[in-house]
């Protein structure tokens, strides 16, 4: 349940803001896989009242609220913004945003959408804490684990753990759509990530999955969202970049669908458009789970056109984001290698290795998403870096 937001100042001109942020951030919130949020006329009933967060969860049977303020001094507004947990009363995250006052509606739709990717993250983690408990866990409960899992990044380990949850999901309720598209991210992940020399098998399974998926339900973003990554990555990126678009206009905070759209024009031989669909990716959701793999993508930009520096800034980021992406070690490597690092790119090729033991310059050369003669062309750079980085040529 998100409770209206506290206008401190109790300025009348900024109370329109104030309840628009409320508003908005219940209507992005109900996108959220699995959540079911408390309408926005039973949660403005609340507003100007001292509230015993406990009592509200039991009258209206709800696990968490989300408490706000806003106030404005001078140019700046500061939100402060606060999840609780209604069984217990105790807080779960909190979040302080800062900025100056530019055009308030933008403003607007800026802090709702980290908000709300913020969020989603969180609510799954605290589901998924709630599920380990739980001696009899149900289809969400073991989905919600599922998605903890995947949010933690893309070494195998947590993508086999996260579809073993989805299985084990679907094994309880075969109807159960959330697992279903979860299991089928899963297999797209492992394709597109060359963990397997198998990659077109993984990949052909996660788009009948899919397209089973929106066969029963058409308006799932996610759904939309992971079926536009498959087709990107196998030589279909226009057709991908439709299925991006289709999600956002379904749910427009998908941030991760910006990104995918970024991949998709360096596919297409338009690697120059790419760092803009990075930087709002970013700008939607800058703390997100998967913020180092749109980094890696915009290293990738970079690298195919031989900006190795640039490159390894953007490949250094990712890594200080998540240490656990196999392919972003060995595409750090090639990097460094081009940039006469040899002793730092060897490192980063044995750290790749071991995450991926498997991994090969065959393997990668012989899966190239594209056909493109550019995306080619650059990717002749990239083998030569990894063979002086020491990665195997399989």
């Amino acid at each position: 349940m998100v409770l209206p937001f506290a206008n401190i100042g109790g300025d009348p001109e900024q109370e329109y803001f104030v309840d628009g942020v409320t508003e908005s951030l219940t209507t992005d919130l109900s996108r959220i896989s699995g959540s079911f949020v408390i309408a926005r006329n039973s949660a403005f009933s609340y507003k100007g009242r001292s509230i015993d967060v406990r009592r509200v969860g039991r009258e209206l049977n709800v696990r968490y609220v989300l408490e706000g303020s806003v106030q404005r001094g001078g140019n700046r507004l500061r939100l402060n913004v606060q999840l609780i947990d209604a069984e217990t009363g105790n807080h779960l995250w909190a979040e302080r945003f800062d900025k100056p006052v530019a055009d308030l509606f933008e403003m607007q739709d800026e802090i709702v959408s980290r908000l709300a990717n913020t969020l989603n993250t969180q609510l799954i983690a605290a589901e998924a804490r709630r599920a380990e408990r739980s001696l009899h866990p149900d289809a969400m409960d073991l989905y919600f684990q599922g998605r903890a899992c995947a949010n933690r990044g893309l070494s195998p380990e947590d993508l086999v753990q996260a579809r073993s949850f989805f299985e084990r999901a679907l094994a309880l309720d075969p109807g159960n759509l959330e697992a279903l598209v979860g299991a089928a991210s899963i297999d797209s992940n492992r394709g597109a990530t060359y963990m397997s020399d198998d990659r077109a098998t993984w990949l052909a399974a996660a788009e009948a999955v899919l397209i089973k998926a929106l066969s029963k339900a058409p308006e799932h973003p996610s759904a939309h969202l992971y079926l536009g990554a498959v087709r990107i990555v196998t030589n279909r990126a226009a057709q991908g970049i439709a299925d991006c678009e289709r999600a956002l206009s379904l749910d427009r905070n998908l941030a991760n669908a910006h990104a995918w759209i970024g991949l998709a024009k360096l596919y297409m031989g338009l690697g120059e458009e790419t760092k803009a669909y990075i930087h709002e990716a970013l700008r939607l959701s800058p703390r997100d789970t998967f913020a180092f793999r749109w980094m890696c993508w915009a290293g990738i930009a970079k690298l195919w056109f031989s900006d190795d520096a640039e490159a390894v800034t953007w490949f250094r980021r990712s890594i200080e984001a998540n240490r656990s992406f196999p392919l972003v070690h060995f595409l750090v490597a090639s990097g460094l290698a081009q940039l006469g690092s040899l002793d730092e790119a060897r490192a980063s090729a044995q750290t790749g290795l071991a995450l991926d033991p498997g991994f090969t310059i065959r393997r990668f050369r012989v899966n190239a998403p594209s056909d493109n003669p550019t995306l080619l062309a650059g990717r002749e750079h990239v083998y030569e870096g990894m063979r002086m980085a020491g990665v195997p040529e399989g």
